[in-house]
């Protein structure tokens, strides 16, 4: 006969031993984690630097939604401008460059 409570299970000893292997296994994801910017969150989820999330709101943006959102935040870049008072001139010469008429007129006057 087995000299233990119940031999269908793993002894304390493996069990600790198992335990301290996750834990160190851990530690050494956590700590590279911090110097790949990868999120603690994620490390727990199996994150590596170089995988990106498929899911939540750290995955990558598609390339249409890329597109949207930078032409949202140009209408609100414009929408402040307006609002500052700077507007653009359609109408004006463009200011790095000086025409012919210009200088002619500056010499007459």
């Amino acid at each position: 006969m087995v000299s233990r409570k119940n031999p269908n299970q793993p002894s304390k000893n493996r069990l600790a031993s198992r335990a301290g292997k996750v834990r160190k296994e851990n530690a050494r994801r956590e700590a590279t984690a911090g110097l790949d910017k990868v999120a603690k969150a994620d490390t727990r989820h199996g994150a590596r630097p170089g995988l990106m999330p498929t899911s939540g709101p750290r995955k990558p943006l598609s390339s249409k939604k890329a597109k949207k959102v930078q032409q949202r935040l140009a209408l609100a870049l414009k929408r402040k401008q307006e609002a500052e008072g700077e507007v653009e001139m359609k109408d004006a010469p463009a200011a790095g460059k000086k025409t012919k008429d210009a200088v002619v007129q500056m010499e007459i006057s």
